[in-house]
């Protein structure tokens, strides 16, 4: 006999609160224009009961849930969803990424100190590695036989 299955767990499906607003903006738009931006002077002159109000809400808190972040009010959000599209959610990740105060932050100085070439490491074979190349010789290479560095033509390297 067939057993019966259980439920499926809330939060099976991929963003099933994404999915939930995007089903109410629509029953609440039926019919009507795209929502003002929640909290603009245009969404405070619809009436309470205008459905387009209630969408610009569900809207905002969805903007809000994905890419919330604490300088930026929802309307900025709403706004910078509409001009970017798509691209506004990079925007976030890159705007919200934390970064270091600028105390802690290496100056122009040390920036150029860093730059700077730094004297070229000799070449060194490893223990269980293939002989390295010299820079500067070709043909030669340098490898690793009993504990000593060994430079040998490629023709030996080979053997």
């Amino acid at each position: 006999m067939n057993e019966p299955r259980p439920a499926p767990q809330r939060g099976d499906t991929p963003d099933a609160v994404a999915l939930w607003a995007s089903a109410r903006v629509t029953e609440l738009l039926d019919g009507h224009d795209d929502p003002p931006a929640y909290g603009s002077p245009e969404w405070q002159r619809l009436p309470n009961s205008d459905p387009r109000k209630g969408a610009a809400i569900v809207v905002a808190a969805e903007l809000w849930r994905r890419h919330g972040h604490d300088n930026l009010s929802v309307i900025e959000a709403a706004d910078m969803w509409r001009r970017y599209g798509d691209d506004v959610v990079q925007w976030f990740k890159e705007a919200s990424t934390p970064r270091a105060p600028l105390a802690q932050r290496k100056t122009i100085a040390e920036l150029d100190t860093l730059a700077k070439p730094r004297p070229s490491r000799p070449v060194q074979a490893s223990p269980g590695w293939p002989p390295v190349a010299i820079p500067g010789r070709p043909g030669w290479y340098r490898r690793l036989a009993n504990g000593r560095q060994i430079d040998t033509k490629r023709s030996e390297a080979a053997a």
